[in-house]
């Protein structure tokens, strides 16, 4: 059973145009910036938005033809959703907002409460069964609203943003038991996130949108080593620079140029991690092939690095370490001479 995906449709200054599909139990994450059409997707496959042309597919049955074609209601659709907003009914207790899709498919009272109960129990909040969603914190709501879209049995599984309302003392456990659901429900799972941890964590496959088109899709390891976009490279923490090869020097759009490992002459995309770019108070002996001066536009925390921004004619991000900050007396509105080898830039088609 697989969700095949070909949908075209407008929704204000958005065009989406988007085809792939999401294999029987695999998670794939859709992730993008902010109005990209992540959440516009996630709306066509729930049936909450009619698609223009194409078509949404899901073990055989086309949930949507586009104008003039079959259309399957949202309530047919045996699809479970964990909306961004949760949308728990307010007046119900967790227990009867879990059985209430069980109890609109003419489950019994009693039998819906009971496989209710079970799934709250699964999803670890039994022991707020009786309270209502104003007395739930963002993680224990987050809980019920999972619950409640698996234990109607669905065939697909949509999350948008299932982690945005957990506090980040909760997120890592939730992340953790959200994954293991996920690996044991036998459908597609298509989940939205703008986060690129709980993308990594949490999904088999990555489906990159911008701009309301599939820009990249491949696994972490793919899309981490081999960003195709600058949203990509920010997402995985990377420089980035498009440009042309010729005899060893890539030139760039801005008038800058890089030596580059010898490699074929072309269009290419380079990366960099920020690691491999050295700073200094003063130019750098040695023998790196790529030396320049750079304004320092500014300096934040990365766990236990600190993360560098660069200016001028080649904007770059250097990750150094506190003790490096201070030795080199690093500050916003100063500036450094920078050092990147051949070596460290990876070249790929572009």
């Amino acid at each position: 059973m697989s969700l095949q995906l070909d949908v075209h449709l407008r929704r204000g200054a958005l065009e989406l145009d988007v085809a792939f599909v999401v294999g029987d139990s695999e998670t794939v994450a859709i992730v993008g910036p902010n109005g990209a059409g992540k959440s516009s997707l996630l709306a066509a496959v729930a049936g909450l938005l009619p698609i223009e042309r194409g078509h949404v597919t899901c073990a055989g049955t086309v949930f949507d033809g586009g104008v003039g074609g079959p259309f399957v209601p949202p309530e047919q659709r045996q699809a479970g959703v964990v909306f961004q907003d949760l949308l728990l009914f307010p007046h119900l207790s967790a227990l009867d907002n879990v059985a209430y899709g069980l109890r609109r498919r003419g489950v019994p009272r009693g039998e819906a409460r009971a496989r209710a109960l079970a799934w709250l129990q699964r999803v670890d909040i039994a022991a707020h069964a009786a309270s209502r969603p104003a007395m739930l914190s963002g993680g224990q709501a987050q809980r019920v609203a999972l619950a409640r879209a698996l234990a109607a049995s669905p065939r697909l599984l949509l999350l948008d943003e299932p982690l945005s309302a957990v506090d980040a003392s909760a997120r890592l456990a939730l992340r953790r038991d959200l994954r293991a659901h996920l690996d044991a429900f036998a459908g597609p799972r298509l989940l939205v996130t703008h986060d690129a941890v709980d993308a990594f964590a949490l999904a088999d496959r990555i489906v990159v949108l911008e701009q309301g088109r599939v820009v990249q899709s491949g696994g972490v390891a793919e899309i981490c080593s081999r960003p195709r976009s600058r949203y990509v490279a920010d997402l995985v923490g990377l420089n980035l620079f498009r440009g042309s090869v010729r005899g060893g020097v890539l030139q760039l759009a801005e008038g800058a140029a890089l030596v580059v490992p010898t490699g074929s002459d072309g269009e290419v995309i380079a990366t960099v991690h920020p690691r491999a770019v050295a700073l200094f108070r003063t130019r750098p002996d040695g023998t790196p092939r790529n030396v320049w001066p750079a304004p320092i536009t500014g300096i934040e925390s990365a766990g236990d690095r600190m993360r560098v921004r660069l200016g001028g004619v080649l904007p770059l991000v250097a990750e150094v370490t506190p003790l490096a900050v201070a030795e080199l007396r690093l500050g916003v509105g100063g500036e450094v001479w920078v050092a990147l080898k051949a070596t460290e830039i990876d070249v790929q088609p572009a």
